[in-house]
């Protein structure tokens, strides 16, 4: 049976993906269609599902600054929003019920209040998809998205906790001194290698670790798994270790959206339901784009941060569960939660790949703010004498600066998304400062006093590259840009947007190697 649901989730994600739409809006459809069909999940594939789950906890927790969850815009917008957003939605269901809406007829207050609850919260699953897909995941609106979905994750991990019906443990107390244990976990990294071994220790700080840890302690397993990854972070190694559970995270996760489509047989009237509260989902949006732009973000970072969160939970679909074992709502709800759920993913889905063309239909009418009133990390960037600009300082960007330095002695600055990665560069000496050259306004905020000849785009994701060269060309810019991509079909696209010099890294290390090789040894004394 495991076959067929294999079969079918490959053949729907491959239509949805050649449709421009995330792979996983096919995954829900092909639940969906196999429940019809009369097939049912099996343990192996809920297995599978909370595996999926899990270790994507593990990997956001990798790339968690602890830091951030304590910024002002964090902590106070995500628990603003999920309050005000829980208050709407209980409102808006006793209008409903008043309406006579035969769904609500026999919920209480606080059932109600139980259900605006489970529909206040926003997919981490898909968020993280959408924003590793656009290569966004280090952006400023990426950054505020992931922080509000961690704490959205605390408050959820609180109440399935307090409302499991398990009380922890009194050894639970023994879990406060896990940092202690943060040298010795990292020394274990520094030696497990770059195989197997790596992958295989990260699946044992997740799974062992963390989550069976948490759960011998009367501790909901997922919060076990994040808070491992957290104890990381840090580690110069946490990004390769994120990196290496890549694969087998995704293709998890494949069965967890499976999972949501083959749990519950729709109905017309939870059908209904569902479109309902897709009709309740604005307002939803209309509090995150109101809450971030408080904070004096741009209109770009508010409505992108809008646009990722813009959707209902599957930890919706989980309290439902969990008050349906409980007797507190009843079933089409339940079925109702799920549809929604996914109603809402497929309607996302779409938004965020086209969140560029929406932002500049949009920005004709939201108002923005003077550039000296913006949030700091928000405001315009200064490029000063630049005659060179390398967009992404990762491994291959930092390289190809120190190459240009010394060898074409212009003045030469780095563009990066990631606070951390600046700061380490400009305390090596580099000129680099924080910038998401995929922004739209990137080029219009930029200050420069050089003339600007040549841009490399070195950002690891193609896509990203790719965005960033279609601001460039709208810019009017005349100089050179070459760039970098990881495939021949990266690479055509790039050619066909008009780079001028587009490089295989895979193919270029290889060059290099040889290059080396006949260098070194070239003379015979050598």
């Amino acid at each position: 049976m495991e076959l067929v649901f294999i079969s079918a989730a490959f053949i729907s994600g491959y239509a949805l993906m050649r449709c421009h739409l995330p792979p996983l809006v096919g995954f829900l459809i092909a639940g969906f269609v196999l429940h019809a069909m009369g097939y049912q999940s099996t343990p192996v594939i809920s297995q599978l599902a909370d595996l999926g789950v899990t270790l994507l906890l593990f990997t956001i927790g990798l790339k968690l600054d602890v830091k951030t969850l304590l910024a002002k815009e964090i902590w106070f917008g995500a628990t603003a929003h999920n309050v005000l957003t829980t208050a709407f939605f209980t409102l808006a269901l006793m209008g409903l019920k008043a309406l006579s809406i035969p769904m609500l007829s026999g919920m209480s207050v606080s059932e109600m209040l139980l259900l605006g609850f489970a529909l206040s919260f926003s997919s981490t699953v898909f968020a993280i998809k959408a924003l590793q897909e656009k290569g966004e995941l280090n952006a400023t609106y990426g950054t505020l998205a992931i922080g509000m979905l961690i704490m959205q994750d605390i408050f959820a991990v609180i109440f399935l906790t307090a409302t499991s019906g398990k009380t922890p443990e009194l050894t639970a107390l023994l879990l406060f001194g896990l940092p202690l244990l943060k040298p010795l976990l990292g020394k274990l990294l520094d030696k497990a290698g770059h195989g197997e071994m790596l992958v295989l220790y990260a699946v044992f700080l997740a799974l062992v670790a963390g989550a069976g840890l948490f759960e011998a302690v009367g501790i909901k397993p997922d919060l076990g798994a994040l808070i491992l990854g957290m104890l990381l972070a840090s580690h110069p190694r946490a990004s390769e270790m994120a990196k290496s559970l890549f694969n087998m995270k995704e293709l998890f996760l494949v069965c967890f959206f499976l999972n949501i489509g083959l749990s519950e047989q729709p109905t017309w009237q939870s059908f209904s339901f569902a479109l309902i509260l897709m009709l309740l989902l604005p307002i939803k949006g209309v509090l995150y784009y109101w809450i971030v732009n408080g904070f004096r973000y741009r209109v770009r970072t508010a409505l992108f941060t809008t646009l990722t969160l813009f959707n209902f939970s599957e930890f919706g679909l989980i309290v439902g569960g969990l008050a349906y074992k409980t007797g507190l709502m009843p079933g089409p709800i339940l079925v109702s939660i799920a549809i929604a759920v996914s109603l809402s993913f497929a309607f996302s889905a779409p938004l965020n790949t086209f969140s560029n063309q929406l932002y500049g239909w949009a920005s004709r009418w939201l108002p923005e703010r003077a550039p000296d009133k913006l949030h700091p990390s928000d405001q315009q960037i200064n490029l000063g004498d630049a005659s060179i600009l390398v967009l992404g300082m990762g491994r291959i960007g930092s390289g190809a600066y120190d190459e240009l330095a010394t060898t074409h002695h212009q003045p030469i600055v780095g563009i990066d998304t990631r606070e951390d990665s600046v700061t380490r560069h400009q305390q090596e000496g580099r000129r680099v400062i924080l910038g998401d050259a995929t922004d739209p306004d990137f080029w219009s905020r930029a200050v420069s006093d050089g003339n600007i000849s040549l841009i490399l785009l070195a950002m690891p994701h193609s896509h990203a590259n790719t965005l960033a060269l279609e601001q460039i060309r709208q810019t009017q810019f005349s100089g050179k840009v070459a760039a970098i991509a990881k495939y021949q079909d990266e690479l055509d696209q790039l050619k066909a947007l008009g780079v001028d010099e587009a490089f295989n890294i895979y193919q270029e290390a290889g060059s290099g190697f040889a290059r080396h090789v006949r260098d070194r040894f070239s003379h015979p004394d050598s």
